[in-house]
């Protein structure tokens, strides 16, 4: 089966060739994707001096400015499936996913359309995180887990395989969420679809180098978006 690998990126250059010849290494025939946000650290350049290497493996989508997680991926999913692949990867650029899950997230997509890589599905899984931000992280997928009844250990986990049928089942083109929330966004419309969803227990690390992205505005937006995403219809 045909795999792509998507990896929204801004401002990941110094993770972005590690973390590919990792992807190469544990799954060595995925395609790799980064949709890269016009990054001003040069990151769009090099996934391009990367893909001039291995213009058969890695390819890059140039967005003209930033716009979020969630429009990122959807460019990411549109290009996937456009260019007929199987089975679509997300997962962040920054190592917090470590690439030596994906043969266990490929393992259980046999018997799934979307297999979850969950840091609490066996107590807590997440290194290099202090006690507010593991907090937060819980309360989140409590609140998550709460409003919408999505049996899950991890609401808001960002590493997910899916088959390519899943992701034509639920339209993500127009899910609305455009930050963190669309992770949960669509994880939710995946269990709405009543597609077959697998958790499977990854180790989070926090990012080994760059800055990390989370802030209080997506506490805030968070809060909000995960009411709007249950009312919405």
């Amino acid at each position: 089966m045909r795999c792509l690998v998507v990896l929204p990126t801004y401002n990941e250059r110094e993770n972005l060739s590690p973390i590919i010849e990792s992807i190469q290494q544990h799954a060595p025939s995925a395609h790799v994707l980064v949709v890269d946000d016009n990054s001003p650290d040069g990151t769009g350049a090099l996934a391009d001096e990367l893909s001039t290497k291995r213009p058969d493996k890695i390819f890059v989508l140039h967005r003209p400015r930033k716009e979020g997680l969630g429009p990122a991926y959807v460019a990411g999913f549109k290009f996937a499936l456009a260019h007929d692949y199987d089975v679509i990867v997300q997962m962040d650029a920054d190592f917090s996913h470590d690439p030596k899950f994906l043969p266990l997230l490929f393992e259980q997509l046999a018997d799934s359309d979307v297999v979850i890589g969950s840091r609490y599905i066996k107590g807590i899984s997440v290194v290099n995180w202090d006690l507010k931000r593991l907090m937060l992280s819980k309360a989140a997928t409590f609140y998550v887990r709460t409003l919408t009844r999505m049996p899950v250990t991890d609401a808001t986990t960002g590493f997910k395989c899916w088959r390519r049928s899943a992701l034509e089942a639920i339209d993500f083109e127009n899910i609305f969420s455009n930050g963190y929330v669309f992770l949960a966004e669509m994880s939710y419309q995946a269990f709405r679809k009543n597609l077959r969803v697998t958790e499977v227990p990854i180790i989070f690390v926090e990012r080994r180098l760059g800055r990390s992205k989370f802030n209080w505005r997506i506490i805030a937006e968070g809060f909000w978006g995960v009411i709007r995403m249950r009312v919405r219809r």
